[in-house]
C-alpha cells in the first residue's frame, strides 16, 4: 500500500515596508497645512506684513496662482481687516489631495508582501 503525504509551507520573502509611503505622505501633508494656514489666514484678514504670513502667502503663491480666476474672490472689510475667502486656495487643497491619493495607490502594488509557497509531495512503500 501506497501513503502519500501532502505538506505546503507558507514563508514571507520580504517584510513589509512602508516608508516610501509615509515619506509621501508627510511631504503632502506639510503642503497640505501650509495651503490651509494660507486659507485661514487670508478668511480672518491677517496682517500681511507680518513675516510669518507674508512667509506662507510667499510659499504658496505658485500652487494658489495656478488656479485664480476660476472663481471670484469674496471680500469682506471690517473695521480694521479685510478678509478674503480664496477659492483656489480651496482648489489647490482638493487637487493635491486627489494627487496624493493617486499617488498612494500607484504606490501599493510595490509595498505590498510577498508570500511563496512550496509543496512537498512524499511517497512511501509500504510492504506487504
Amino acid at each position: 500500500m501506497e501513503q502519500t503525504t501532502n505538506r505546503t509551507e507558507t514563508r514571507n520573502t520580504e517584510p513589509e515596508n512602508h516608508t516610501a509611503k509615509r515619506v509621501v505622505g508627510v511631504i503632502f501633508a506639510v503642503v497640505e497645512v501650509i495651503l490651509a494656514f494660507r486659507l485661514v489666514f487670508k478668511g480672518l484678514g491677517a496682517n500681511p506684513t507680518n513675516g510669518f504670513v507674508r512667509g506662507i502667502y510667499g510659499v504658496t503663491q505658485f500652487l494658489v496662482g495656478i488656479f485664480e480666476g476660476i472663481f471670484s474672490r469674496a471680500t469682506t472689510s471690517g473695521a480694521e481687516t479685510t478678509a478674503v475667502f480664496e477659492p483656489a486656495t480651496l482648489i489647490v487643497m482638493v487637487v493635491i489631495a486627489l494627487i496624493v491619493w493617486a499617488v498612494l495607490k500607484l504606490m501599493t502594488p510595490h509595498t505590498g508582501t510577498r508570500v511563496e509557497r512550496t509543496e512537498y509531495t512524499e511517497h512511501h512503500d509500504q510492504g506487504k
